[in-house]
């Protein structure tokens, strides 16, 4: 008889939960045991259902807007960053807020207001409506133009000797950021950047290690809610590298006719995604024959993000362990 040929699930690393995600769940999870149920949380805490299902069972209530917190309340901001009037309003209601901002995306915050101090008019790479790209934009919305393609790039009704300034969501594509960025540089003669790249590390890391997968896989599937731009990224950069791909949030949604014909299946996670949604689809993609599971193993990170100081014990001067946090770990 013919042996029966191996078929593979390749993991790639790193996946999942970056510091700031893991950053902001855990101020969720530390502001309900520091100050009891319901915590309030301003849009969800990070893109993924899976965690605000968790963190609503815990106690947490996720709104759209700082007015529907009752006065006086916890409220925590998401790891997506809010703008000054969200800040004034919260004021105006005399809610205890915990900030959760990324701090990448606060330092894009930074590098918005800066410039737009010195009289440039800040030209903000990324999708309109995304929480990030609103945070940023409202730090100086009279003085931000945002650029979702090249296209807005080239058609960007400013003059052309307009002093700008590009900045950019931190979790788009790099290769199709660079783009835009490179056409922006060459429609406008006064133009600025900041010394190091918006686009964070983490999103970085793992398009790359999903490259990877699309060169030695014939699919690939990336663990992602449907709201999480770096997830959807992720299966964009695998499918411009020429390898089918698919965003799984959750292991409910796998299509077993993605399998036909497939030998070696490539998986990753988003950076909100947790693990436990990567090892139950790993379990599936085994029971449907995929089970000679292999690591492919890339970039190292060891970036963490220290918590508020509010939330550390007052005796040990730590943060507690947050479990769902550091579910990933």
């Amino acid at each position: 008889m013919p042996m029966t040929e191996k078929r593979q699930t390749v993991l790639a690393e790193p996946r999942g939960f970056c510091a700031g995600v893991r950053r902001a769940i855990g101020i969720v999870e530390r502001a309900l045991e520091l100050h009891g149920a319901p915590v309030y949380v301003r849009k969800e805490i990070v893109h993924n259902h899976y965690i605000v299902s968790e963190l609503e069972k815990r106690g947490a209530r996720f709104v759209d807007s700082e007015a529907e917190v009752p006065e006086g309340a916890v409220c925590v901001f998401s790891a997506h960053g809010v703008s000054p009037a969200v800040r004034a309003a919260s004021d105006d209601r005399r809610l205890e807020v915990i900030d959760a901002t990324c701090p990448l995306v606060a330092k894009v915050h930074q590098e918005a207001l800066r410039y737009a101090r010195e009289g440039r008019t800040v030209l903000l790479v990324g999708h309109a409506g995304h929480e990030e790209i609103e945070g940023v934009r409202g730090e100086a919305p009279d003085r931000t133009v945002v650029i979702e393609t090249v296209e807005d790039a080239e058609r960007c009704a400013l003059p052309d000797d307009t002093p700008v300034a590009c900045l950019t969501q931190t979790t788009l594509s790099f290769d199709e950021t660079a783009r835009i960025v490179e056409a922006l540089h060459r429609r406008f003669t006064d133009i600025v950047s900041p010394g190091s790249d918006d686009i964070c590390y983490a999103s970085q890391n793992r398009q790359n290690a999903v490259k990877e997968l699309a060169a030695g896989c014939d699919l690939v599937l990336v663990v992602g809610s449907r709201n999480s731009s770096n997830s959807l990224r992720m299966v964009e950069v695998a499918r411009e590298h020429g390898c089918a791909a698919h965003l799984v949030p959750d292991v409910g949604h796998l299509d077993e006719r993605w399998l036909r014909g497939v030998r070696s299946v490539g998986v990753s996670s988003g950076a909100s995604a947790p693990e436990i949604l990567v090892r139950e689809l790993v379990q599936r993609l085994a029971e449907l024959g995929h089970d000679d599971v292999q690591v492919r193993r890339g970039a190292h990170e060891d970036v963490v993000f220290s918590m508020p100081g509010r939330l550390t014990d007052p005796v040990t001067g730590r943060v507690p362990r947050t479990p769902l946090a550091d579910e990933a770990s």
